[in-house]
């Protein structure tokens, strides 16, 4: 049996997986029925995604993998500075910015919503309906123009690169 060409064959192989570590059984009939389903769970959703992702340069996923993990755990120091009061007196403000994106892809601003969000002190608030402007939320909001070079630098330039270029 050939598979399409674009059958995301680890995806399958991970949910079959999945289907036996729930059932807590490896027999050929429940390996048979993860099989089947996951085909058909899969044929189903292919439909969902019409448009597929298209990686310019997929190298370039290490060196921001390694970036966001060194702000992940900078920004976990930060919030907790912040939760347990050692911000030195100075007042602790919290807010929404927005910032001008220049990313267009939906896979690249699906990844950069990931990234936000799985920063502490930072999240996700929303997209305008032109795709132009992100509305971010910081814990600690002392200097706008910072976060805004932050994401635009650190983050949706090797976007940009991996997903458009």
């Amino acid at each position: 049996m050939r598979y399409p060409k674009r059958f995301p064959l680890l995806l399958g192989l991970v949910m079959v997986v999945m289907w036996l570590l729930l059932n807590a059984s490896v027999s050929f009939g429940q390996v048979l029925l993860g099989g089947v389903l996951t085909l058909g769970l899969l044929s189903l959703a292919k439909r969902l995604r019409p448009v597929r992702p298209r990686l310019a340069r997929p190298l370039l996923l290490l060196p921001l993998i390694r970036v966001v993990l060194v702000d992940v755990v900078r920004s976990n120091i930060g919030v907790a500075r912040v939760v347990l009061g050692l911000t030195g007196g100075r007042p602790v403000n919290s807010g929404f910015l927005d910032i001008p994106l220049e990313l267009r892809d939906p896979h690249a601003l699906a990844v950069l919503s990931a990234i936000i969000t799985s920063t502490p002190g930072t999240s996700w608030a929303g997209l305008s309906p032109d795709g132009k402007w992100l509305k971010l939320h910081v814990l600690d909001l002392q200097d706008d123009q910072y976060w805004i070079d932050t994401i635009k630098q650190r983050y949706e330039q090797p976007l940009m690169r991996i997903f458009e270029q």
